[in-house]
């Protein structure tokens, strides 16, 4: 499976971006789908995750209530809405999925087998 992230860009705080991670070679199905992102000089944190067939749902503490993620099962699409942009939320966005995921790994990097290229969110004035 290949992963495609897109959507971000240069937005000023308090504005809202929409990130998509396009899956091609392989649906999404029965799959967990996770977004991370990684800041400059800091290491790669969970940001939040989907189950596909149950729809639930999973955020870190940071992003909860601002950010959400869905899924499209026509477009084979995840989506990271995020709101109330705060400079600290600068970084790059990656998303990744794995198909065999337990439940307790789901906030790890390690648990995921593929991942999507990167795509730069920066929160400025």
């Amino acid at each position: 499976v290949q992963l495609q992230a897109s959507g971000g860009g240069l937005v000023q705080p308090g504005d809202s971006l929409r990130l998509s991670c396009a899956a091609s070679g392989r649906t999404f199905r029965t799959s967990t789908v996770g977004w991370f992102r990684q800041a400059p000089g800091k290491e790669r944190e969970f940001v939040a995750g989907i189950r596909w067939n149950s729809r639930h749902t999973y955020y870190s503490d940071s992003v909860k209530g601002r950010f959400t993620i869905s899924r499209d099962s026509a477009e084979n699409t995840v989506y990271l809405q995020m709101n109330s942009l705060k400079p600290e939320d600068t970084a790059v966005y990656f998303c990744a999925v794995d198909y065999n995921m337990i439940l307790s790994q789901l906030r790890f990097e390690t648990a995921y087998d593929y991942w999507g290229q990167g795509t730069q969110v920066t929160v400025s004035s």
